[in-house]
């Protein structure tokens, strides 16, 4: 099988496929510097899907959303225990990722909650955040967004690779869930941004010290029965609409000082280059387009607002009630 790889023009082509050597045959596709330099609006020049009409992330209006019977409660395996690992944490220069898939041993599915059958395996889950003071997550509920977003990327057990899955609108799932500031830290992510320190620079991996509970990042139990669903896109090239999207109503909570961690330490730029922070790695949000965003029994919505009525009408029924009625003249 041959592999497809995107090489940002700072990455001397050679180099790029010598880095991805130990997955096969490399095909590069180089993206040229004023794609890079132009940011998501540039992507479709390189990447068309990224600019079809089933993209990710969105704004979701609770005054618009409509509640689905069929979006019941997930059904989790694997994810209430510490798995025995080892995860391997990593800088691509984007985001920092998690690597869960490491075997039938520390198998992480989730099935139910309205998914296509038969069920999704847990793959990676990895962050986007702002700048300092700057809101970083990719969703937003009623145009609010938070400092971070976490997506736990899924992929359908009937396909044998991501690559396979990336080419059905059902292949992925992908839970996102809002993370919100705090003074103090949330114990549950300690070992993941002690681990920051590990990989600051672009390109580096190593494998955690120990795993937790995948659970322990989510919403609580009681909460998990609350979000909304919708079809969508990976929200990096090459944004296939690959995606079925949940994102949780309830935000978890992570402190103040373990957001700037994610802000200050991690660096976008290789190995002996300039330092550049890897902040800002959200992908603005896309137009809705028709498509239907659903919530689940247990999620809040928001009766849609009625409309004002017009003066003139507002004057008819006063005088309705007083027994008179009112006309419109046309000056002849």
């Amino acid at each position: 099988m041959r592999v497809q790889v995107c090489c940002w023009c700072d990455l001397d082509p050679a180099t790029c496929a010598k880095l991805f050597v130990s997955v096969g045959p490399v095909s590069l596709l180089v993206w040229p510097a004023h794609v890079r330099a132009g940011g998501p609006t540039h992507w479709k020049e390189m990447a068309p899907a990224c600019g079809g009409p089933a993209q990710s992330p969105i704004n979701i209006d609770l005054h618009l959303v409509q509640q689905d019977p069929t979006l019941g409660p997930f059904i989790f395996q694997g994810y209430s225990s510490a798995p025995p690992g080892p995860w391997t944490l990593e800088n691509d220069g984007h985001t920092v990722l998690l690597h869960l898939d490491t075997g039938l041993q520390s198998r992480l599915e989730i099935r139910g909650a309205g998914l296509p059958l038969p069920a999704y395996r847990a793959l990676q889950l990895h962050f986007h955040w702002g700048g300092p003071g700057r809101a970083g997550s990719e969703h937003s509920l009623d145009g609010q967004r938070r400092p971070m977003e976490m997506h736990v990327v899924h992929m359908n057990t009937r396909h044998q690779s991501l690559e396979e899955a990336r080419s059905h609108p059902d292949g992925l799932a992908v839970l996102a869930v809002l993370l919100a500031e705090q003074d103090t830290d949330n114990a549950n992510f300690s070992a993941l941004v002690s681990g920051l320190k590990n990989v600051s620079e672009r390109g580096v991996s190593v494998n955690l010290a120990s795993t937790f509970p995948l659970a322990s990042l989510l919403p609580g139990a009681s909460r998990l029965s609350r979000y909304y669903r919708y079809s969508g896109s990976l929200t990096t090239p090459g944004c296939q609409p690959a995606v079925v999207w949940t994102v949780f109503e309830d935000a978890v909570p992570i402190g103040r000082a373990q957001v700037a961690q994610f802000q200050t330490v991690l660096q976008a730029g290789l190995p002996g280059s300039s330092a550049a922070p890897l902040t800002d790695n959200f992908r603005p949000q896309q137009p809705l387009r028709g498509r239907r965003v659903s919530a689940s029994p247990g999620a809040s919505i928001r009766a849609a607002a009625s409309a004002p009525a017009p003066p003139l009408a507002r004057v008819h029924g006063a005088l309705l009630g007083l027994g008179l009625s009112l006309w419109l003249c046309q000056s002849p």
